[in-house]
């Protein structure tokens, strides 16, 4: 439902918060004169997006998050939980989750139900999320740094797809033993990254490495993705102390490269959904942002604040190793280099990828979560 419908089907005491909020000068005790004030106040284009641009970042995250989930009610508890994830860090507010939460249902973005199944649930107006959506474009546009196409640059294409019918082709042609942990030895990394197209350094000891998959900790950044879909699609399977290829295994290799980057790129946001909670809303805003080359810079600016650290990732790091750098693997983005550093253009398939989520619309066909 739209702002207008909510309006109608809520009660006096919520429409007599959203307009003192606002400001209205309405009665107090006319449902029809209130609806009519809050309307007017929030139609108003110059006003919703000053409105907009001076939430604070902790209701920005809250919103954004929101924006970004297709289930049509959330719980108060759900709720609380988002606002808890999205408010500051910084300890200059102090401000309880619930307040954020209380200030947002007070300034028109959150409604209850109208059925007696949903009266104790909350939903967000569907024009309010499309408006939300172009105002956030607009302004993350307005901010990016446009340079011009670099003398050379990276672009994988497919190739994710490709290497994991290589990486099943090497699995059906060696027998692949696990060390004491689990892992693969060296010896088995190495000779794998030789049979790819894009091979990665094998990892150096120390470190922690956790939160972006089960083999994250044994592999490289990219083999470890292949490795986690690869098991948990039933490719491979691992057998005491040897991973062995799976008759499901040996048929994938026929199957369509295209259909399986769309695979890779649905397990790639549910694998690193832990660890960067509002990671589909941060693909569709780079999509938004890098259609022509931009500065890597520029985008992090505008764009990091959304982000959070998760321990030993800094919200820099994520955005380069986790976001960009996985994005260029799955053939969603270009990777140049300028004398002011790097930039980044999306690819069509990317933009595909990328657009396939629309606000308030989640396409069947390529359903997401």
């Amino acid at each position: 439902m739209n702002l207008a419908d909510m309006l109608t089907f809520a009660d006096i005491v919520h429409l007599n918060r959203i307009a003192v909020y606002y400001e209205c000068d309405c009665k107090p005790n006319s449902k029809h004169e209130l609806i009519q004030g809050i309307l007017t106040k929030l139609g108003s284009s110059s006003f919703f997006e000053m409105q907009v641009r001076e939430l604070k970042l902790s209701e920005v995250r809250f919103l954004n998050t929101l924006l970004f989930d297709d289930r049509p009610y959330f719980s108060m508890e759900e709720l609380i939980a988002v606002a808890k994830q999205s408010a500051e860090e910084d300890g200059d507010s102090g401000e309880r989750p619930r307040d954020i939460v209380t200030r947002l249902r007070n300034s028109g973005w959150l409604f209850n139900g109208s059925t007696h199944n949903t009266r104790y649930l909350y939903q967000i107006p569907l024009d309010m999320k499309e408006r939300f959506r172009r105002v956030m474009v607009q302004d993350l546009q307005n901010g990016m740094i446009r340079v011009s196409e670099p003398t050379s640059y990276r672009d994988e294409g497919h190739l994710l797809a490709e290497d994991l019918r290589l990486f099943l082709q090497y699995m059906e042609q060696h027998e692949v033993p696990l060390n004491p942990e689990g892992a693969w030895y060296r010896r088995n990394q190495q000779q794998l990254m030789e049979h790819l197209h894009i091979a990665e350094p094998l990892l150096g000891k120390g470190g922690w490495r956790f939160g972006y998959g089960s083999s994250f900790k044994f592999y490289p950044d990219r083999m470890a993705l292949l490795y986690d879909y690869a098991r948990h699609s039933r490719f491979i399977e691992e057998k005491g102390d040897r991973v062995v290829l799976t008759a499901k295994g040996e048929a994938r290799r026929e199957y369509a490269i295209e259909d399986e980057m769309i695979q890779l790129f649905r397990f790639w946001l549910r694998l690193y959904k832990g660890a960067v909670p509002n990671l589909l809303s941060l693909v569709y805003w780079i999509g938004e942002c890098a259609r022509p080359w931009t500065s890597s810079e520029s985008l992090f600016v505008h764009i990091g604040p959304l982000i959070r650290p998760f321990y030993y990732d800094t919200p820099r790091s994520v955005f380069d190793q986790r976001i960009i750098r996985m994005m260029l693997h799955l053939g969603m983005l270009r990777l140049g280099e300028h004398s002011t550093g790097p930039s980044v253009q999306m690819t069509a398939w990317g933009l595909k990828l990328a657009g396939e989520y629309r606000i308030g619309r989640n396409d069947p066909g390529m359903r997401l979560h």
